[in-house]
Parts: C-alpha cells; sequence; structure tokens
C-alpha cells in the first residue's frame, strides 16, 4: 500500500485537492482516507458521497502534530486491512509550525493563494518540507500574483514541485497524481521518523492550567523579552 501525507493551515482546499486527485487518477484504485483535525469536521461527508472510505480523529487538546504522529501506525494498518492500494492522511496545520511528514513517505502542502503572498515565508516546517506544494484559488488572483507566490515558495523550499490545482473543476490535479507515481509501498510505520520535530510544550498550560501569572508557569516556557529603554 501506497501512504501519502496532505497538510496544510484550514481552508486552504486540502479535502477539495484530494477529492479532484481521486477523480483524475488515470487508474482507478482503492483508495482510503484518514482525517485528523481538532474539533470538527464535516469533510467525511464530502469523502463518502464520493465513495470514498474515511476515518476521523479529533485531537481535541492535544497538539495535532502530537495525534498524528501517535495514530498514524493504526492508520496505516487499517488501510493495509481494507485492502488499500492508496492511503491518504490529511492533517490542518493550525500554527503553520506543524511538520506531520515521514522520510520517506510523499508529502504534499497545500497553502491558499488568496492567504497572501508572503503567506509561504511564515510557514515553517509544513511547507519546508514537503515534496511537492499544491497551490490553491490561483484562479481568482493575476498573473503577478501568483508569480510571486510561486516564487516565495521556492525560496522557502526550492526542491519542492509547484502544482496549481484548482479545487472546483480539478484543472491540475491530473499533473499532481502523475507525480504521484514516485510514493513507495509500505507495510509499516514503525520505526520511520519524521523530517522534523514536532510543536514542542510541556508546561503546565498543556496539563489544565488555566491562571495567568508566574507562580502558576512551570515546565518548558518561552518568555519575551521588552525592553525599558525611556526617551530622554
Amino acid at each position: 500500500m501506497k501512504l501519502i501525507t496532505v497538510a496544510g493551515p484550514p481552508s486552504s482546499g486540502k479535502t477539495s485537492v484530494i477529492l479532484r486527485l481521486v477523480e483524475s487518477m488515470p487508474e482507478k484504485k482503492k483508495i482510503g482516507v484518514v482525517k485528523f483535525d481538532c474539533l470538527t469536521s464535516f469533510d467525511n461527508l464530502s469523502y463518502e458521497e464520493a465513495g470514498i472510505p474515511v476515518q476521523t480523529g479529533f485531537s481535541g487538546k492535544i497538539c495535532p502534530d502530537h495525534f498524528f504522529v501517535s495514530n498514524i501506525e493504526d492508520a496505516v494498518q487499517w488501510g493495509i486491512q481494507s485492502g488499500f492500494e492508496l492511503l491518504i492522511t490529511e492533517s490542518a496545520g493550525l500554527c503553520n509550525r506543524c511538520s506531520p511528514y515521514i522520510k520517506g513517505i510523499l508529502s504534499i502542502c497545500v497553502i491558499d493563494n488568496l492567504s497572501g503572498i508572503n503567506t509561504p515565508r511564515k510557514i515553517g516546517p509544513m511547507l519546508k518540507f514537503a515534496d511537492i506544494v499544491v497551490v490553491t484559488k490561483g484562479d481568482i488572483v493575476s498573473q503577478a500574483e501568483r508569480e510571486v507566490f510561486a516564487f516565495n515558495i521556492t525560496q522557502v523550499n526550492p526542491a519542492a514541485r509547484i502544482v496549481f490545482v484548482n479545487g472546483i473543476t480539478g484543472q491540475g490535479a491530473f499533473i499532481l497524481a502523475k507525480h504521484l507515481q514516485q510514493a513507495r509501498d509500505i507495510e509499516t510505520t514503525r520505526d520511520m521518523k519524521l523530517r522534523f520535530t514536532t510543536p514542542a510544550a510541556v508546561c503546565s498550560y498543556c496539563t489544565g492550567e488555566t491562571r495567568i501569572g508566574e507562580p502558576y508557569q512551570m515546565g518548558m516556557m518561552k518568555k519575551m523579552e521588552f525592553g525599558n529603554d525611556e526617551k530622554q
């Protein structure tokens, strides 16, 4: 079974890209999707309507990346037991610091051309370590804006392939499907490694603390330095 990870900021069009991708595949394969989300999701309805088996998991108060890593092996085994030829995981990068990519597993980052031309420079490992960067909603902006957006992507990740995909019409999805041929077959993710570390935080607020103030701040904390320069 082949495994592909798809990540990107919320509402960037990940589900639409996956649906158009499945439609455009030259050879119909048995495909399943695992949706990793935080609080709620209705994307499973879109997958079910398209006849694509889907499992959805909610991280709740846990970091989505930590939730992904602790569940990806179970997801893979579900895919193998279900007889899928291809399993796609979808994960929302809420803080732009997320890094749900595994070494040796084809990784796709989906970003929205409407989010601002400098957005690629504001996204961390989720964009920097992707094999393919899919840009959505490029049909709504000018050619110049598309080119600047693509240039900013290459400044962050010069090795990535950039594919513009229209999530409504499916334009560009066939090109994306061709790139998926490089995905390799796997039987397990056990002993594999992430391409980058997950966001780190082990502090009192991680364990449920809600009170504000230094007496309640314990564990791994990061403080800002505020200058006290006074005007002369």
